[in-house]
């Protein structure tokens, strides 16, 4: 083998060598779940749902007791998760059809604030948009997202049991399929 050839060998292994520390030092703390369409898994802890104060995308601070007595759906997302993006549509409709029999869609947002008012407006979200930043990994990880993915839903009952959550994207007929007997 000529020498010229080595060298390119040896530069391409350097190469996806720093390629992968790089994308391992640079992956966020949360990921983006694989679609299992139809995967929810009971909670068995927390079986009540954690408190939290967040702000909203106007800076508002929002509590989770502002949501007491109603059926809650709380869907930790990213403007840069696919998923994520895909299933909104689905909760901007669940939010119109259930919202007068009590239902609470809650978007909690792992992304900047300037991410989340841009990405919101032109979606037409019609439903609470929290900012979560950081501080919503930890509060995923409290609502039982053991693996850190994104999206993550979570269904709670009126008396604050989580019932169920989901760990990929969610449909209409998916989610309306555990929001309808709690209402």
């Amino acid at each position: 083998m000529k020498k010229s050839s080595w060298i390119f060998i040896i530069v391409a292994i350097l190469g996806l060598g720093t390629g992968f520390v790089v994308q391992r030092w640079s992956t966020p703390a949360i990921t983006v779940a694989q679609p299992t369409p139809g995967k929810s898994e009971d909670v068995s802890t927390p079986t009540h749902r954690p408190e939290f104060s967040l702000q909203d995308i106007a800076g508002k601070q929002r509590q989770a007791k502002e949501w007491n007595g109603k059926v809650v759906m709380i869907n930790f997302w990213a403007t840069w998760c696919p998923p994520c993006r895909k299933e909104i549509p689905a909760f901007i409709e669940l939010e119109q059809a259930y919202k007068a029999k009590g239902l609470a869609v809650v978007g909690i947002a792992i992304d900047t604030r300037q991410n989340v008012i841009d990405f919101v407006d032109p979606m037409g979200i019609n439903y609470p948009v929290l900012i979560g930043d950081e501080k919503g990994i930890s509060l995923a990880k409290a609502y039982g997202n053991r693996f850190g993915v994104l999206p993550y839903t979570v269904f709670i009952d009126r008396s604050g049991k989580i019932v169920t959550t989901h760990s990929s994207a969610l449909t209409y007929a998916e989610a309306e399929k555990i929001i309808k007997p709690l209402l």
